[in-house]
């Protein structure tokens, strides 16, 4: 083992198994690990306030894993990385590349700053099974449709790489004199409103091993359909570990693959192969966080409803399915799929409100906010995406819950208040005859908001003010 010091940045990285650029520098010299806050570059994509607190505990554990090796900043990147160096005579930096707009310019930067330093900079792919200059048509152009960037960019494309094993231990430095404490990022909110949300969160890397294990266990067989279902537990709930990089997709996709090769495996690539594609939308669409990638839409008439907004925004709209989902996320800071398209289609198209309320009010609430998968599930779900849901096709709260909570559990676990309703009027209460709604010690406007809009006129006005683009497009 060489003397010489290099420093390892931990970014969305935070783990010790696969990581391409971590083990390339234990192989280089003594390693100073490191994580630095960044909240200089980021600007409005700080994280959000369910980020942080993940970050938190994940920072914990890792530095654990590291034996307390882990040295910690809150500032500049730049200026941390170029006093390291003096300090410390490193030549060389290693690093997994990030893929947010923000950060490629920031570490573009970097990297010239540093290398007009004589400073080498080693960067890797460790967070995504494909890089997104990598897949895309003949012509060079990015594919704007999913099953053929998926079916013939990704699967056609060489295939990627096979995870590799953590580094030997015993290879870490840590730098005492300027290192702060994981307290001093102050991650966590002032008050405790994060405490019922932590206790639902399985964080770190040994976690997110163990989740992918019980995911196999319990939930792969089904998954095709059962992810579908939002009581049942046939998803990984895998994204925020995914997002922060305890566990890789390489990981994931060779777990997966190795063990089955069925419909249900098929099925939980192709997820990943989602997730690929909203990188790629993100890589070569930068503003894609808040401009609509279809055009047309710039000229959509949105309502301005703050009462409605905040309404949606506290579970709190008089429509169960929509609320029990507003309430799953500011709980646990977690919402399921289907459930997400549920809650995102009412409100843009029964409320008509700007999908990029939602998508501020998700990257504040989510611990799994991802800048590429936040910003393309809202195009999505608007209808302005790539690939995108068909505006016209609005998702009914009723119906969907009906179908998919048939028995109510989800609905009566979040909206505790109308639990006692029979599952005929459960997810519609405001149907139910007086004597039930009195049975079920329910008084709508009282105990249970009324709902905030009708359904059908609100799918009306939607479904019209979408043809009145047509005609403005057309004239």
């Amino acid at each position: 083992m060489k003397d010489n010091i290099v420093i390892y940045w931990f970014r969305q990285d935070l783990r010790l198994s696969d990581n391409p650029a971590l083990c390339a520098a234990s192989k280089a010299g003594r390693v100073l690990p490191l994580y630095i806050l960044d909240d200089y570059n980021s600007e409005s994509y700080k994280m959000g306030q369910a980020s942080r607190v993940w970050l938190h505990k994940s920072l914990k554990l890792l530095d654990d894993s590291l034996d307390n090796y882990l040295s910690i900043y809150n500032a500049d990147p730049i200026a941390v990385l170029k006093r390291l160096c003096s300090e410390y005579n490193v030549t060389d930096i290693y690093w997994n590349r990030c893929y947010e707009p923000w950060r490629v310019k920031r570490d573009k930067n970097i990297k010239e700053n540093l290398q007009e330093n004589n400073i080498n900079v080693h960067s890797y792919n460790g967070s995504l099974l494909w890089e997104p200059w990598n897949v895309v048509k003949d012509n060079g152009d990015p594919y704007k449709v999913f099953t053929p960037f998926y079916r013939k960019g990704c699967l056609g494309a060489k295939p990627p790489r096979e995870p590799i094993l953590k580094p030997d231990a015993g290879v870490y430095f840590k730098d005492p004199k300027h290192s702060i404490g994981l307290e001093d990022l102050n991650l966590l909110p002032n008050n405790n409103w994060h405490q019922l949300m932590i206790d639902h969160c399985k964080v770190g890397e040994s976690a997110a091993q163990q989740k992918l294990d019980d995911f196999i266990e319990v939930g792969l067989s089904n998954y095709k359909d059962g992810r579908n279902f939002p009581a049942c537990p046939f998803v990984s709930r895998l994204s925020a570990n995914i997002h922060f990089g305890e566990i890789s997709p390489n990981q994931l996709w060779y777990t997966i693959k190795d063990l089955y090769d069925d419909a249900n495996s098929d099925h939980f690539c192709s997820e990943l192969g989602w997730r690929e594609f909203s990188y790629s939308q993100l890589y070569f669409n930068q503003d894609l966080p808040f401009k609509n990638l279809q055009q047309k839409f710039d000229n959509f008439p949105w309502k301005d409803d703050e009462v409605s907004l905040k309404a949606w925004q506290e579970g709190k709209t008089g429509i169960p399915m929509v609320d029990a989902g507003m309430r799953e996320l500011y709980q646990t800071g977690f919402m399921h799929n289907r459930v997400r398209m549920v809650v995102g289609s009412f409100l843009v198209k029964n409320l008509c409100l700007d999908w990029r309320y939602g998508e501020r009010w998700f990257w504040d609430c989510l611990v799994d906010a991802d800048l590429a998968s936040n910003s393309a599930s809202w195009q999505w779900v608007a209808g302005c995406g790539a690939d995108a849901s068909p505006y016209f096709r609005i998702f009914n709260p009723v119906t969907q819950g009906q179908k998919f909570d048939s028995d109510g559990e989800y609905v009566r676990k979040y909206v505790p208040e109308i639990a006692k309703l029979p599952n005929k009027f459960l997810f519609s209460p405001w149907e139910a005859p007086l004597l039930i709604l009195k049975e079920s010690g329910i008084v709508l406007g009282d105990t249970y908001p009324k709902p905030i809009v009708d359904l059908k006129k609100s799918r009306e006005y939607a479904l019209a003010a979408f043809a009145s683009l047509k005609k403005e497009q057309n004239d």
